[in-house]
C-alpha cells in the first residue's frame, strides 16, 4: 500500500523512516518555534496525505525529543482521518524546565498508518458479564 503524499512546502525534505522497517514516517517543522516550560504550540509540516478508507494516521511523539528535551504531543496520538486533506499540523507541548527551540526542518512527529475498524453502535440496557466487570483505574494493582 502507497500513500498520497503532498509537499505544500518543497524545501523540506520528504518524510521518510530513519531505518528501514520503522512504523513511522519522519515529520518536520515547517516554521521555528520556541517552546518555553509548559507551553504548547501548533506546528506545521508543510504536508498533506491521502490516506485511503479503512486505514487512518497517527501523530506519535518523537522519542528523542521526549527523553531529550521532554517534548511530547498533547493529544498523543493526534489523528488524522481518511477523509482529511489538508496540512498535517501537530500540538507540541515542552514538559521540561527549560526553553526549547524548533528550527524549521527539525524532525518534531512521526506519522504512522493504521487499519481501522469502524462498527455500528447498538444501545443496550444492560452489558454482559467479565470477571473485571467495571473495575477501571488501579484496579490490577501495582
Amino acid at each position: 500500500m502507497n500513500i498520497s503524499l503532498q509537499m505544500l512546502d518543497k524545501e523540506l525534505p520528504t518524510p521518510e523512516r530513519a531505518h528501514d522497517g520503522d512504523a513511522g514516517l519522519d515529520l518536520f517543522a515547517r516554521h521555528p518555534v520556541i517552546l518555553e516550560p509548559g507551553e504548547r504550540r501548533v506546528v506545521d509540516t508543510g504536508v498533506a496525505v491521502a490516506i485511503p478508507p479503512g486505514y487512518a494516521g497517527l501523530m506519535i511523539p518523537r522519542s528523542g525529543l521526549a527523553a531529550r528535551r521532554g517534548i511530547t504531543v498533547v493529544n498523543a496520538p493526534g489523528l488524522i482521518d481518511a477523509g482529511y486533506r489538508g496540512e498535517l499540523r501537530v500540538i507540541l507541548l515542552n514538559q521540561g524546565a527549560e526553553r526549547v527551540e524548533i528550527r524549521r526542518g527539525d524532525r518534531v512527529v512521526q506519522l504512522v498508518i493504521v487499519p481501522v475498524v469502524t462498527p455500528g453502535v447498538e444501545v443496550v440496557d444492560e452489558l454482559d458479564e467479565t470477571s473485571r466487570g467495571a473495575g477501571g483505574l488501579g484496579s490490577s494493582g501495582r
